[in-house]
């Protein structure tokens, strides 16, 4: 038995799409064949939930959250755990949400159970919160300067998670980089968002202090932190490409710009940033 938390997220609805018959973690109902009502923030909920299950695809929020749900996990036995990290989970990260992923993947390795690390690069799905800036002005700011990023779709990222959720065994104790098959600019978004819409899109470059402050006058969440990564992704901190996704699943990751096609018209929901 698979358990997916997580399961109306973007990355989370389409594993279960994929994987097909699987048990679901929701905090609202929603119908679904096997679903089970719980909340990360009270594990007493979770019970039902991980009750009979082999593998967990983890999704979900703090990290004290998930580290209460492994810890749940680990006593009803389950086997296996498929984790949602941080490329760069480093305890000494200067991005907080970086750190509290290292604790989480050490906190993991640490239960006795097996595990597998997906770790994305930049999500496409990102770039749909650049929608109405660039309907209200014709263009976005941002501060990752001319930073080469190898994006990925959040799809992509759920295909891999199901391909290794429904046949774990072969991927225990690795970690898989995720990325698509280009490195590309925020001009290269730019050029391809003009091109899936048919109307010019402009890239204004602005600095680190203005974008968090633009942020947060927006009412955007983690504004800082987001700040942070997108200075690091300027300096070349998602400039790296991998395999990995062709390895897991035999087949090749979207590019930006059949991302573009699909979801400009927004019909595709945003993750938080990796």
């Amino acid at each position: 038995m698979v358990l997916v938390t997580g399961a109306t997220g973007k990355i989370g609805s389409e594993a279960v799409r994929l994987l097909g018959p699987v048990r679901t973690l929701v905090r609202t109902p929603s119908g679904g064949a096997d679903e089970v009502v719980g909340d990360f923030d009270r594990p007493d909920t979770l019970d039902a939930a991980l009750r009979g299950v082999d593998t967990l695809l983890l999704i979900g929020p703090a990290v004290e959250s998930q580290i209460a749900v492994l810890d749940r996990a680990a006593a009803h036995g389950v086997r296996h755990v498929v984790r949602i990290t941080n490329h760069k989970s480093y305890v000494d990260s200067p991005v907080a949400r970086r750190r509290a992923h290292a604790r989480i993947d050490a906190h993991l390795k640490a239960s006795g159970m097996e595990y597998t690390l997906l770790a994305p690069n930049f999500f496409m799905q990102n770039l749909l919160a650049l929608a109405p800036e660039i309907a209200a002005t014709g263009g976005f700011s941002g501060s990752a300067g001319e930073g080469r990023i190898g994006m990925i779709d959040a799809r992509d990222v759920a295909a891999a998670a199901a391909a290794i959720a429904a046949a774990p065994t072969e991927h225990a104790g690795r970690t898989y980089l995720l990325t698509g098959p280009d490195l590309v600019t925020f001009a290269d978004v730019a050029r391809e968002w003009a091109s899936a819409t048919g109307q010019p899109v402009e890239y204004r470059r602005i600095s680190a202090e203005e974008h968090c402050a633009a942020m947060v006058a927006n009412g955007v969440p983690e504004a800082e932190s987001n700040a942070q990564v997108f200075g690091l992704l300027a300096e070349g901190d998602g400039a790296w490409l991998s395999e990995d996704f062709a390895a897991v699943t035999g087949g090749a990751p979207r590019g930006l710009r059949t991302f573009l096609a699909d979801c400009v018209g927004g019909k595709c929901r945003t993750p938080r940033l990796p």
